[in-house]
């Protein structure tokens, strides 16, 4: 088990930055897969940035070049650093991290962010 805590999130207006944050319980360096994703209230959970334990990076086509995924394993913290936001990135963001020996995918809380035009 590891707990994931997400923030950050906030109110911002179009064109504007956020920089999420997400704590880890435990040492990231021995997970393989981590990354970010968002959910607007029902819809199904979007993948929009995952990062390997390697530094393989992906994007969702619809935050390429706009959205940033880091992972600082000194502080066991994954990063998303968001630019040029807009409207339709209004979603609750959340963290997630695969561990164990099956990979289990475990999500954090969440962390709300509203675009504004």
């Amino acid at each position: 088990q590891v707990q994931l805590v997400e923030s950050g999130g906030g109110l911002v207006q179009a064109g504007g930055s956020l920089r999420l944050s997400c704590a880890v319980s435990r040492a990231i360096q021995r997970i393989n897969n981590m990354g970010w994703g968002r959910q607007a209230p029902g819809k199904q959970r979007e993948l929009v940035a995952t990062i390997s334990r390697g530094g393989i990076i992906n994007y969702a086509d619809s935050v390429k070049g706009r959205f940033t995924i880091s992972r600082d394993n000194a502080r066991n913290t994954v990063y998303l650093q968001m630019n040029s936001l807009k409207p339709e990135d209004t979603d609750v963001y959340y963290c997630y991290a695969d561990v164990g020996y099956w990979e289990e995918r475990q999500w954090g809380q969440g962390t709300q962010v509203t675009v504004s035009s």
